[in-house]
């Protein structure tokens, strides 16, 4: 994932220390109920499309640009899926941040499927039934867009 200016700026300052950022990511469904995902140029694994709004940036709006920066896919959002406040991840730079993750259903409304910038080494579609391996919080989303339920959310514990 490229780092935004924004956040580039704050590091100057904050150095390494843990930052708590937004996300969207994007459960991109085509006509056919087949996913969008990319294979990530960082680590080399697929994943979902996802990325950090700009500083004011709606979610939807922020799924929207970076669906379209990352894949060349235009989609158009549907509903949020779930919000979830993920585990800290560390940056091989030693940056240290966590993201406060709001996944949303979308559907492909024109566009080609491919690789349109440098955060991905390939794109496609695939049958919820022959995807490649993710990580677990990416088949939890997936999971929670192909259901017609509410919002998930971590449930409050009993102080």
């Amino acid at each position: 994932m490229a780092t935004p200016d924004f956040i580039r700026a704050i590091r100057a300052s904050a150095g390494h220390q843990l930052l708590w950022l937004p996300g969207v990511s994007a459960v991109v469904f085509d006509d056919d109920g087949r996913i969008l995902l990319g294979q990530r140029s960082d680590n080399h694994k697929w994943a979902l499309i996802s990325g950090i709004p700009d500083p004011g940036e709606q979610p939807a709006a922020c799924a929207v640009r970076e669906v379209y920066e990352e894949t060349a896919v235009h989609v158009e959002v549907e509903r949020i899926v779930m919000v979830r406040a993920g585990d800290e991840v560390n940056f091989p730079n030693g940056d240290v941040c966590q993201f406060m993750d709001i996944t949303l259903r979308c559907r492909a409304v024109g566009g080609e499927a491919r690789v349109n910038d440098d955060e991905s080494l390939q794109v496609g579609w695939f049958d919820v039934d022959a995807l490649p391996k993710l990580n677990d919080y990416a088949l939890v989303r997936i999971k929670q867009a192909l259901v017609d339920a509410p919002t998930w959310f971590e449930p409050m514990t009993s102080a």
